[in-house]
């Protein structure tokens, strides 16, 4: 178990810079001014080193949703009780939420896995991945949220459903989603730990709860990580300790996904918990993240900049399910596009001095 995460941490390769030096050449030479499509020139950059082909085509747009129950629900932290992640699930496979109308809109596909929900699916339940380690993690406020053992099979598990979905048709770019109520209570606590942030600063109100939820919310995190005392330089300590099965199945998604040099878009707050952790374990898989947009959970900005990310855009969004990891993908593949099919200053007859 531990040797295959190893292993796939070892194969992850630095960036193409030769041929991203080609792909900001050819960007100088388009027929606009230098630099002036702004982040869009540097998003093709990086999608050029990670990919290692200067002209990457984007095909198949993938959108994996990792679903798991929270233990520390039970305190009350959320404004919705612990069945919604069932139900939520449930119309993820019947293709009625959010995130499926914005795949739909950009083509990409929805792959929701089942890392631990509470409840169980019927076995034959179509489009669906059962990954489930256990029916929830255990409640943080009063002790670990799993074992270290667990912690590693969720990340395996991770890898596996990238490695399987790959196998069957590469994959061009990898979006992150998620559901779990009270996972941002375990967000909060895991962004907390490994940027040494003071609780209050990493912490909103999630689902929509009041001032006073809020209040009793940030005491539950200080308690857990009272209580639990995780090592930030222990990734795997700090995701048994605090994290969620969906948590530790997208740090696997994305470590597989840099094994096998696809992009990878981060969706809100909880992919940013995700990610911290990947980086941990793997510092170099910082340059296959791209951020997609700016939450309204304000753990979010700072786990943002301790990873060194600027988000694409801000809408104001708190949904998560992967909603703007999915409208981040689109603009990305606006950016290779400009890269590829816009024309030189010499194929267009423009003359350069007069642009």
């Amino acid at each position: 178990m531990r040797e295959k995460i190893t292993k796939t941490i070892e194969s992850i390769q630095p960036l193409d810079l030769e041929l991203m030096k080609k792909a900001r050449e050819r960007l100088d030479l388009l027929t606009k001014p230098k630099g002036s499509l702004g982040r869009l020139e540097d998003i093709a950059c990086q999608v050029v080193g990670i990919s290692g082909n200067l002209f990457p085509f984007i095909e198949r747009k993938t959108i994996i949703v990792m679903a798991g129950d929270h233990g520390v629900a039970g305190e009350g932290v959320s404004a919705y009780p612990q069945i919604v992640t069932f139900q939520m699930v449930k119309n993820f496979i019947r293709g009625g939420a959010a995130i499926n109308v914005l795949a739909r809109h950009i083509g990409a596909e929805v792959i929701v896995v089942d890392m631990g929900v509470a409840q169980d699916f019927p076995t034959l339940e179509q489009g669906i991945i059962i990954k489930k380690i256990a029916k929830g993690t255990r409640n943080i406020a009063l002790g670990p949220a799993m074992s270290r053992k667990e912690a590693e099979l969720s990340i395996l598990a991770g890898i596996e459903v990238f490695e399987n979905e790959f196998k069957k048709k590469k994959i061009d770019i990898l979006g992150l989603g998620e559901m779990g109520i009270a996972n941002t209570t375990a967000s909060s606590a895991i962004v907390a730990c490994l940027t040494s942030s003071p609780v209050e600063e990493v912490t909103g109100s999630g689902t929509g709860i009041d001032h006073l939820q809020l209040a009793k919310k940030i005491r539950v995190i200080k308690k857990a990580l009272k209580v639990n005392s995780p090592d930030p330089g222990d990734p795997l300590d700090v995701l048994s300790r605090l994290g969620g099965f969906e948590i530790g199945g997208l740090t696997g998604c994305i470590l597989a996904a840099a094994s096998h040099r696809v992009p990878v878009v981060m969706d809100g707050f909880i992919s940013c918990a995700s990610a911290l952790i990947a980086l941990k374990l793997a510092p170099i898989v910082g340059d296959y993240l791209l951020a997609s947009h700016n939450s309204q959970e304000k753990g979010h900005q700072v786990a943002l900049k301790f990873m060194g990310k600027v988000p694409m855009f801000d809408l104001n969004l708190r949904l998560g399910e992967g909603t703007g990891a999915t409208l981040g993908v689109n603009l990305i593949e606006a950016a290779l596009k400009v890269l590829k099919e816009m024309a030189t200053f010499t194929e267009a007859g423009v003359d350069k001095l007069s642009h």
